[in-house]
Formats: C-alpha cells, structure tokens, sequence
C-alpha cells in the first residue's frame, strides 16, 4: 500500500464518497504530480505531503457530494477558475468522469501543469487554459472557485461563462455574510452549504449562487 493510502481511505469514508480504487490510485498520483513539479514551478506553498493530503485533495474532495446532489450525476460542464495546482479542478475530475471539466488559469506554468495531469493521469474530460476568464466565451453549467477572489468579483468576472441555467459554486472558509452583503444586483445566494473536512479543524463552506430571475 502506498504513503497516504489509508489516511486518503479514511478520509473518503469520512465524506461518505465512494472511489474505485483506480480514482484513490489517480488521486495519490496527481499529488505526488503536485509534489514533484513544485519543486519547479511553486504550484502551492503547502509542501508536506500530508498536509497536502489535507488541505489541497480532503479540501477539494468535500465538495464532490454536494457537486453530485447539484447535478444529479448527469453529464455537465464546468469550468474551475484560478484553479491554479487544479483545486478543485482536477479531483472533480477524477472523482466525476461524467463532468467536463476546464480549468483555468491566468499563470501559463499552473495551465501547462493542469495539460500534463491530463495526459499523465489518462482524462480525456480535464483541459488546463491559460487566461483570463474575463476573455472566455464558452459556457459552464456550473462555474467553481476555490479561494480565488471574493464573491462580487467572481461572479462578475466569470458572469460571461455561466450557461443560462447555471449556478456558481464558490469554496469559502468562514461564512462570508460581508462578501455576500457586497454582490451585485441581479445575483443571488440560494444556498450556504457548511462542509466538514476531515482532518482539517478550519471552517469550511460552498456558497451557491445564480442569476436572479428577471
């Protein structure tokens, strides 16, 4: 057994998520990707593995579930911005092989990163682009951040890339009653959903959000 297995095991066990092992297998590897190519091009200030472990692939795995009950496990596009190492990006893609998943980055080396976890780790459904997401024009049925920006400039950033029907799924740390206070008209929360990861003892939330209706 592989350095993490068991604690990655248990963490699953604990989010309730259900892995093959072929995707426990694609997890550890796309960590010790993370690991390797930091070395290079400082991907992530975390550096023990299993810290890792814990803030960057348990962090990004507590929001899979609740990704699911959104979709319904249906076959959806989503595109992760400033995803940087491919948080939550790249586990979404492991986890959910039904999801499209684009990840995108204005910092070309962390794009390159997300391309090559692609071909290494065998997802066809995982793209890294390097821009701004202010000049994209495709559409997402869900639009993610993971500590990106704060709320009112994720939504208006990225509102050109949300599909009509689409929501927003922006990872927080303590609830954001100021940022959510701050949005612009026209965007609403409709749900605050309180994660708990395991073996972090941090406050953790998804805060989801859509266009009202006009």
């Amino acid at each position: 057994m592989r350095a993490l297995e068991t604690p990655l095991r248990d963490g699953l066990a604990a989010l309730n998520l259900s892995l093959s092992d072929a995707q426990v297998g694609q997890l550890l590897d796309y960590q010790d990707l993370i690991q390797k190519w930091n070395k290079v091009y400082n991907l992530t200030a975390v550096r023990e593995p299993a810290d890792m472990l814990t803030h960057h692939l348990l962090d990004s795995l507590a929001v899979v579930a609740p990704l699911r009950r959104h979709t319904g496990g249906r076959p959806i596009r989503l595109l992760d911005v400033g995803s940087g190492a491919g948080l939550p990006g790249v586990v979404i893609a492991i986890c959910c092989p039904e999801i499209s998943v684009s990840c995108v980055d204005t910092v070309a080396k962390k794009a390159a990163f997300i391309q090559q976890a692609a071909v290494a780790l065998r997802l066809a459904h995982l793209r890294g682009l390097h821009a701004r997401v202010e000049t994209l024009t495709e559409r997402y049925d869900v639009v993610s951040s993971r500590a990106f920006a704060s709320l009112a400039d994720f939504v208006s950033w990225s509102g050109d890339t949300l599909a009509e029907q689409g929501v927003w799924l922006a990872m927080k740390g303590r609830h954001p009653a100021d940022e959510i206070a701050a949005l612009p008209a026209g965007t609403e929360v409709f749900h605050v959903e309180q994660l708990t990861v395991p073996g972090l003892d941090a406050e953790r939330c998804i805060v989801w959000l859509r266009r009202k209706a006009s």
